[in-house]
């Protein structure tokens, strides 16, 4: 599989950021949007040129190809990198199955169990062949900063991958390895989607300053001032749950504050004394709405779905499970049905043993 050459879908902030970034790399990159959002890469569709600032790369970065027509993108390489929202990899994988070869590697960025999601659509397309994967994290702290340009504030240091089938996973690595150097492999995508961060996080973290949110329209520093060590200790307890989840699965999942250490944002400690000792995350400020993907992503796609998964396999999670239900109350959608559960993971009912197997081969006999 050439690296030389590759796809990212997503348009928004990540996607803006990476395909910049890649570009100043070395990459040829094909930028893509589904039509229905194309105006997101309106301002690029002529000169094909991301301004890029930050701590890295700056200036104007000339890609490849910028388009939304679905074929296009995936002929121009075999590498596609999905840097959306996770409640638009089902739209992705649907407009993707019917253009896939099984030449292509799909990898979601992050995933949180995409992987396992695009393997049951891709099956209902008859579509085989393709190997999945899913990284821990998106690569960079970044921001679209205006409709052509993209500000990073930070590289993620030891960005973590799985792959499905896992008999694929260092191929993969290598193949992204020039992309993201230092990246390193999990077991699977199960190991890998309990490995997201973010809604170990931003849930507890937004609920517990709802009325800040929503008073000061996001006008605070939300790690700096909204982490607080009582919030750190509800983030804590959280994580505490999502590692018992894989300890049930067989993995040795890192605690939270290690995570974030190891992926470059900040001295090792506590979580709390990582968070505001970190020059990245004590940029960002907090959302400024309660409609925010820190809950409407990182509620049914993260803890939901952590929390069923733990629930199929006898794990208990209380913390999660309160998190999910206020926040469902707040978002005035059921956190528990607006994202996806064991069913549409394709893993429902399956005892460990069928799992380990259909995760390292990707199929289910």
């Amino acid at each position: 599989m050439a690296t030389q050459s590759v796809t990212i879908m997503g348009g928004g902030n990540t996607g803006f950021a990476t395909a910049a970034r890649l570009t100043f790399k070395g990459f040829e990159v094909t930028l893509f949007e589904l039509p229905e959002f194309a105006s997101a890469i309106e301002p690029i569709l002529e000169s094909k040129t991301i301004q890029l600032d930050g701590v890295l790369e700056t200036g104007p970065a000339k890609i490849h190809g910028v388009t939304s027509d679905v074929k296009e993108a995936l002929d121009a390489s075999d590498l596609v990198l999905l840097i959306v929202p996770a409640y638009a990899h089902r739209a992705f994988a649907e407009a993707c199955a019917p253009h896939l070869r099984a030449e292509h590697t799909v990898v979601l960025m992050p995933g949180t169990f995409g992987s396992l999601e695009w393997a049951q659509i891709l099956k209902s397309h008859d579509v085989s062949g393709v190997t999945l994967a899913e990284v821990d994290t998106a690569p960079y702290v970044c921001r679209k900063t205006s409709p052509d340009g993209a500000t990073i504030w930070g590289e993620v240091t030891a960005l973590g991958m799985g792959a499905l089938p896992s008999t694929e996973t260092e191929r993969v690595r290598q193949a992204l390895d020039p992309l993201f150097p230092g990246i390193t492999a999990y077991p699977d995508v199960m190991a890998c989607g309990l490995s997201a961060m973010n809604p170990v996080v931003h849930p507890p973290g937004v609920l517990m300053n709802a009325g800040r949110v929503e008073y000061s329209r996001g006008d605070f520093y939300f790690y700096e001032e909204g982490v607080s060590p009582s919030v750190a200790k509800v983030i804590m307890e959280v994580d505490r749950e999502r590692r018992e989840v894989g300890r049930a699965l067989g993995y040795d999942l890192t605690p939270a504050n290690e995570a974030f250490h190891r992926a470059g944002f900040g001295p090792r400690g506590d979580l709390w004394a990582t968070i505001n000792g970190s020059r990245m995350l004590t940029q960002l400020r907090a959302p400024g709405t309660l409609d925010s993907r820190w809950l409407t992503e990182d509620i049914p796609y993260g803890l939901a779905a952590w929390s069923l998964v733990g629930a199929q396999y006898g794990v208990d999670t209380p913390v999660m499970k309160g998190v999910v239900d206020i926040g469902s109350i707040v978002m005035g959608l059921d956190g528990w049905t607006a994202g996806r559960g064991v069913e549409e993971l394709g893993i429902a009912g399956m005892d460990r043993e069928t799992l380990a197997e259909y995760l390292r081969t990707g199929v289910v006999d």
